[in-house]
């Protein structure tokens, strides 16, 4: 299960609102085949490792990092081809929280007579794909928010000048990290004052992550500016096309909710200290990614987040949960307590 678990990850660039899925098939204490779940719309896991023994499986054991599909989608059904092939039994790490899915293909599995476990390295699974997982459970995306900053907190001079606070290493791990999200999302603040791309720069991409701009003052209207490039889709959220709290602005929610009915599972949001506030106090960030540089830009300086905090006992708690040196810089990941 474990190299089934490593299997799966190498689909993180490819499987877009699927998730990522690993298998290993084993005969008389021997691997016999592999096979992971590569690309959106090609053969899932399962099928990937039976094609690689003609489909022939008996008395085998099956380990899949995800309970098998028992529904056509845009591949037949993985349950089918499990039974077909003559596995003896079959070993699942987590259930799948689709809900044309869960449960049933184990059902299928133990009607034909196989054995099934569940279980094995479950946290481990529940974490590969936590974002899908969180789209299937809540029809919401996953969002992770990206900072990078002074020592001091601080993520732009007041003139908005930001670049470069990090290092180089760390802005290539940043491309890394734009490869691993569906979408990335920032304000239309950023895009009048930066022009970014918003695009992710290495070879190996199968496609672009979408690029999501929130607009709730209608600015973006200017085509020539860079997120319209051919590089990659962009969707602007407006008044036009989203729905408009009490106060008068855009629901993040509404905007979220949107995303997800289109099949994205994870978010990259960068932005500026106000959307970044904004979505920490709709309680929509899921996850921090911030990238610390050892220098110091002063009290005039821009803060990360712009969140309306009086006292102590309003303190928002982090519980840290990875820190790293990436070149000269510090990566923290961290999830709000």
């Amino acid at each position: 299960m474990s190299l089934a678990l490593k299997l799966a990850r190498k689909g993180q660039y490819g499987v877009q609102s699927n998730p990522m899925v690993g298998c290993v098939i084993v005969k008389n204490g021997e691997i016999i085949a592999d096979g992971y779940h590569q690309t959106f719309g090609e053969a899932h896991a399962e099928i990937d490792a039976l094609t690689k023994i003609n489909h022939q499986a008996n008395d085998a054991t099956l380990y899949v990092t995800l309970e098998p599909c028992a529904h056509q989608g845009k591949t037949p059904p993985c349950v089918q081809a499990i039974i077909d092939a003559g596995v003896e039994s079959v070993v699942i790490a987590t259930l799948d929280p689709n809900p044309l899915v869960s449960g049933k293909g184990i059902a299928m599995l133990k009607d034909a007579g196989i054995v099934v476990k569940i279980g094995l390295l479950e946290d481990e699974a529940k974490q590969l794909n936590r974002t899908f997982i969180k789209r299937m459970k809540t029809n919401l995306p996953f969002v992770t928010c990206k900072i990078a900053m002074s020592l001091d907190g601080k993520t732009a001079m007041a003139s908005g000048e930001s670049k470069w606070i990090t290092g180089e290493s760390a802005r290539a791990d940043v491309q890394k990290l734009r490869a691993q999200h569906q979408a990335i999302m920032t304000g239309s603040g950023t895009i009048l004052d930066d022009n970014p791309s918003m695009t992710v720069r290495l070879d190996t991409l199968n496609s672009q992550p979408l690029r999501v701009v929130v607009d709730g003052k209608n600015q973006i209207t200017d085509m020539s500016l860079n997120i319209f490039s051919t590089d990659a889709e962009t969707q602007v959220f407006n008044t036009e096309n989203t729905k408009v709290n009490s106060v008068g602005k855009l629901d993040l929610n509404d905007i979220l909710s949107q995303l997800a009915i289109q099949g994205v599972n994870s978010i990259l949001l960068e932005t500026g200290p106000h959307l970044i506030g904004a979505m920490v106090g709709a309680g929509l960030v899921d996850e921090f990614i911030i990238y610390m540089a050892p220098i110091l830009m002063g009290n005039g300086a821009n803060s990360m987040i712009n969140l309306p905090i009086q006292t102590m006992g309003d303190k928002l708690a982090l519980t840290i949960k990875d820190i790293r040196m990436v070149g000269e810089d510090i990566k923290i990941t961290a999830i709000l307590k």
